[in-house]
This record gives C-alpha cells, sequence and structure tokens, in this order.
C-alpha cells in the first residue's frame, strides 16, 4: 500500500503565479470579489507535481450529502476522459465531490486516460466516503500526455481533511493554466423569500469558443432545487454567456461547466420545475454570475488587449444572427485590425459575406461603437475617419450590425488578436 502523501502548503505568492510568468492582462478586475462560504461545500487545493512542481495543480471540493448537479460540456468528438466520466454519472443527479487537476487534459490518452479518471474518482470516495458515481472529475493542459493519476490520488485523504469553507480564491488559483488571473463571481438570490446563495469560479484564456462549455467552470448554490430543474436553468443560461464568447474559434476537448446545488442554505420548499415562478430571481441571479465569469474569460483571452462586442441586428433569423456575429468575432482580420485601432469596416463587411446567411449590402448598416460608419451599399456620407478610429481604440470596443431584412439578434463577446497570441501559444508546450 502506497504511504499517504502530506498536502505541501503553496505560499499564496507561488499560487498566484499559476500563469507561469504572464503578464496580468491589462483588462483584468481592478480588485477581486471575496466569496463567501456556502453551505454545504469545503475547498482544498494542493500540489501534487501534475505537471509542476511547487504550484497547486489539484482542486478537491467535498459537499454535503444529498447535493444536486447539472452539468453541460463540451461538444468535442474528441472529448476527454473526464467528459465521458461526468456524462455518465451526470443522470443520477446527485454529486459529494469535485476533483479538478491542472497541468495535464488527460485527453486523447486511450483506455489509460479513463483507467487514470476511474482511479481519481474511486481515491476520493475513499477519501469522503461516498460512491464514485458521486465524484466528479474536470482535468485540464496538455493534451494526448498520460495523466499521472497516482500524484493525484496519494494527497486526496489529506486534501478532505483539510477542505475549509472560505477557499474560494485559491480554488480559483488552482485551475489555472495560461490564465492571467483567477476567475470568480458571487451574487444572492431569493426563493420564497429566503435569502441564497450563487459562487462561481472558472478558468479559460485560450482554446475559447461557444459550443458549450467552453472552458472550466464550477458553480455552487446552497439553494434546495433538484437536478432537473438545475439542468434546465443552466442550459438556458449558458446561451447568453459561455455559448455568446469566442477568444481564438477553438472548442477545447474538455469544456466542461457544472452547477451544484446543496439545499443547505437557508430553508425554503425544494424547487422541482425549473418554470416555477420561486425561481424568477435565482435565474437572474444565475445568468448574472455566469456572464460575468465568461466576460472574465474573454478580458483573459491569450494576449487579449481589448474586449469587443458584436452586435447583430436585423437579421432573418436569430440563428442568422449568430452565425453573422461568430464570423465577425472570430474573423483574424477584424480582430487584428481592432488590436492595431485600425477601423477598417472594410473586414466586417467581408465576415459579413462569409458567413452565408441572408444579407443585402444595400441594406446593410456597420457602427464602431456610436459612429456610423456604412449604410446603403456604401462608406456613410459623414464618415469621419478620426472619430472612427477613436471608437476601436479603447480597452473596449462596440460593433454593431444591422441587416435591415429581419428581426433577428444575437451579441458575442471576443477580444483582440495580438502578437501575444502567438507567443504563447508558440511556446505552451515548452
Amino acid at each position: 500500500m502506497t504511504k499517504e502523501k502530506r498536502v505541501k502548503p503553496i505560499p499564496a505568492s507561488a499560487r498566484r503565479r499559476q500563469a507561469a510568468g504572464s503578464a496580468r492582462s491589462p483588462l483584468a478586475p481592478k480588485s477581486l470579489p471575496k466569496l463567501p462560504p456556502l453551505a454545504g461545500v469545503r475547498l482544498a487545493t494542493g500540489a501534487a507535481g501534475v505537471r509542476y512542481r511547487d504550484r497547486t495543480d489539484v482542486l478537491l471540493v467535498t459537499l454535503a450529502p444529498d447535493t444536486q448537479v447539472a452539468g453541460v460540456f463540451t461538444q468535442s468528438k474528441m472529448a476527454a476522459a473526464p467528459i465521458d466520466w461526468c456524462r455518465t454519472h451526470l443522470a443520477a443527479g446527485t454529486a459529494r465531490a469535485l476533483v479538478v487537476n491542472s497541468g495535464n487534459a488527460n485527453a486523447f490518452t486511450g483506455g489509460a486516460g479513463m483507467a487514470a479518471a476511474t482511479a481519481v474518482a474511486q481515491s476520493t470516495a475513499a477519501a469522503i466516503g461516498c460512491r464514485p458515481a458521486e465524484v466528479f472529475l474536470a482535468s485540464t493542459g496538455m493534451i494526448g500526455e498520460p495523466l499521472p493519476a497516482e500524484k493525484i490520488t496519494r494527497i486526496l485523504g489529506a486534501l478532505a481533511e483539510s477542505g475549509a469553507a472560505d477557499g474560494w480564491r485559491a480554488a480559483a488559483d488552482a485551475i489555472m493554466t495560461t490564465d492571467t488571473h483567477p476567475k470568480l463571481a458571487t451574487a444572492s438570490a431569493e426563493i420564497d423569500g429566503r435569502k441564497v446563495r450563487i459562487n462561481g469560479i472558472a478558468k479559460g484564456s485560450g482554446m475559447i469558443a461557444p459550443d458549450m462549455a467552453t472552458l472550466l467552470s464550477f458553480v455552487f448554490t446552497d439553494a434546495t432545487i433538484l437536478a432537473p430543474a438545475l439542468q434546465t436553468l443552466l442550459l438556458e443560461s449558458v446561451k447568453a454567456s459561455f455559448n455568446s464568447i469566442t477568444v481564438d474559434g477553438d472548442t477545447s476537448t474538455n469544456d466542461t461547466l457544472l452547477l451544484f446545488a446543496t439545499g443547505k442554505g437557508a430553508r425554503h420548499a425544494a424547487v422541482g420545475s425549473a418554470s416555477d415562478n420561486r425561481l424568477a430571481d435565482f435565474r437572474r441571479k444565475l445568468d448574472a454570475v455566469l456572464l460575468d465569469l465568461a466576460l472574465q474569460v474573454v478580458r483573459d483571452g491569450e494576449g487579449a488587449q481589448k474586449l469587443i462586442q458584436v452586435d447583430v441586428n436585423g437579421a432573418a433569423t436569430d440563428e442568422s444572427a449568430r452565425k453573422i456575429a461568430l464570423s465577425i468575432a472570430n474573423s483574424p482580420l477584424v480582430k487584428t485590425a481592432i488590436a492595431g485601432g485600425d477601423a477598417n469596416w472594410g473586414r466586417v463587411v467581408m465576415a459579413v459575406g462569409k458567413a452565408g446567411e441572408p444579407a443585402d449590402q444595400d441594406r446593410l448598416k456597420i457602427w464602431f461603437g456610436k459612429v456610423l460608419v456604412a449604410e446603403n451599399g456604401a462608406r456613410t456620407k459623414a464618415y469621419n475617419e478620426a472619430a472612427a478610429t477613436k471608437a476601436v481604440s479603447g480597452r473596449e470596443v462596440s460593433i454593431a450590425i444591422d441587416l435591415g431584412i429581419g428581426k433577428g439578434h444575437a451579441r458575442i463577446y471576443t477580444c483582440d488578436l495580438t502578437e501575444g497570441y502567438i507567443h504563447i501559444n508558440g511556446s505552451y508546450r515548452s
């Protein structure tokens, strides 16, 4: 029997260097929210040495009995082993633990990958006293490298003993890869006049494209909401948040969003249907938390200097508007123009056209910020280059399109494309 390894404490300064020396994004929040304890949730982090030494790389979240769970995952046909594990066990609707490791994606690792995932789940179950099927898993990092599960399993016992209710910041640190800062959000809501809490963390910086989910994110509430209702709420909430962001147009093998409801907060009657009117405020606050986390991901896009909001109106349908908005948001030509402060609206015209959706150039209108730059099939007569340039030169840039042919609308968030993206991804494995 392998002797259990005691978790070595990692200094706060080391925990916060999870981005391997990356400079903090200029779009990062000036301060991070302090997430309050949440009834039924204990968090612990440790350094297993999955890829790097002296770096927290494992998160264990221990959940109260009967915690309900919902989830959405990558649509990639190359889904990682933890995705397969979670999909298999999500239908049961209950969870007792979450284990996340950084440094290794456990993706494209064949049968050994599932064996490693199973070993982590079984070890966690033994440590906290539950069934392996109640343990949910997520991994992030290198694709194609075998996961050294034994490095994780030997610290899980100590992590289970050291869990605390206030470890949110350390938890967000532990799951980062190329992120330059941790991502946290919190909100309170009312159900039946009782106050409940929602806390969430996320990681993501590159390989981000809306094909739910588009990163790792874990959201917790102490409300009493049953799994079927929780799943419906989550599916609806991701549409305008995590499914409406893109950094580089690439969908990861490991994208995971899990929502847990412990039911250990203020007492209220259990809610079993997402259409229950008692969830109205909770739904709004959940939407706000997910959008907050999603925008933090875009603001931390690899090499990003600017946040870009793309609005498409007047499309034939909402789905058509979405495809056009994504065509604009994912265009390297549009993104590099914005990076350089170049009001090149011709690139937006190009992106609209290549989307293959109904469009009429004589009806198309384009705005940079509040500056109308094109209409009636040409540059606007009142075009002002200086005003247009100013509109694309700040940290936050908005591009608006009106196709003038219908009522379809979509909003997508993205970031600019700079040399920083190349530097990060050109040396990712080294």
